[in-house]
């Protein structure tokens, strides 16, 4: 049985659990090593926020004591905590699901802190890189005490319905977390972020169009799940890890819908020949194959 379909249909069994998440932090941690904090996650997430300030810089008059939004933060406070070193006056963070917790939370500093010694490629305020290390030393705080002293808010929520003013962000980002949320759900998301946005912010969305069980499975290739119908690819995902295979384009056609302009969209992972050996599903045909072959991008707007 090949470790893609071993992994579908384990994680597929753990969607139907009580505490799933959990359960799948476990399988993950000790199976499939998928949440250690590595130094590629680490410094794979740090590009993020690198990039997410880069466009930020770039179309925002705001970059002075501005608020941000992260959707999908999950395990590890990576985007969040660099954001704070480099001057957030506030950081939310949006997840379904209770993901970070205090040990998790200190992992992240640690690695921060190590990483403090090469540099940023992002400028940093030193006052706040000199707290995060007092912050480090104080043992007696929990996870959201730890997170309020860097102005970080955590919201376990549904993002269809954010319980913030209208009007109120500057900054609204995500990684690699679109690619997870179905679009009927991820259109109503986008009107809330254009309802939270300030005028003039800025929007900075990173897409792995990937499929994820190739990260695992080295035997097939990113495109292996735009072979199933839709009736079939119900069979094979999950609701802990769902994957909802929407190309560019398709999102690009939400975002229209939601009348959220696209400013710029920046292609990062082109993609490879491998697709043309895959039979597409009706669903992926009808369109250049170089643009279903994209694999990453982000999509930048100025609201």
């Amino acid at each position: 049985m090949s470790i893609w379909i071993l992994k579908a249909i384990i994680q597929k069994s753990i969607s139907f659990l009580p505490f799933k998440h959990n359960i799948n932090f476990l399988f993950q941690k000790y199976v499939t090593k998928g949440v250690h904090l590595s130094d590629s996650l680490f410094a794979d997430k740090l590009a993020h926020c690198d990039r997410h300030l880069l466009y930020f810089k770039k179309y925002s008059a705001e970059n002075n004591n501005f608020t941000a939004l992260e959707i999908g933060t999950g395990w590890y406070p990576i985007v969040p905590i660099g954001l704070y070193l480099y001057g957030a006056e506030k950081i939310y963070t949006i997840d379904i699901s209770p993901l970070m917790n205090e040990t998790r939370i200190r992992q992240t500093i640690d690695k921060i802190i190590q990483h403090s010694e090469k540099g940023f490629n992002f400028t940093i305020q030193q006052q706040r890189l000199d707290k995060l290390k007092q912050l480090a030393k104080q043992t007696d705080l929990n996870a959201n005490q730890i997170l309020e002293q860097m102005n970080i808010v955590s919201m376990i929520a549904d993002a269809r319905k954010i319980d913030l003013p209208t009007g109120s962000i500057d900054l609204l980002n995500s990684n690699n977390t679109f690619e997870h949320i179905y679009p009927e759900i991820l259109i109503d998301i986008l009107k809330e972020f254009k309802r939270i946005a300030k005028p003039g912010g800025v929007m900075s969305h990173a897409i792995d169009m990937s499929d994820h069980f190739s990260h695992l499975d080295k035997s097939i290739t990113p495109y292996n799940f735009l072979k199933f119908s839709e009736g079939q690819w119900r069979w094979i995902d999950n609701s802990i890890q769902p994957q909802n295979r929407m190309r560019l384009y398709e999102h690009t056609s939400l975002y229209n819908y939601a009348e959220i302009p696209i400013t710029e969209k920046v292609i990062t992972g082109a993609g490879n020949d491998s697709i043309k050996n895959v039979a597409l599903d009706k669903r992926f045909t009808g369109h250049d194959l170089s643009e279903t072959a994209i694999l990453h991008a982000s999509i930048i707007s100025k609201m």
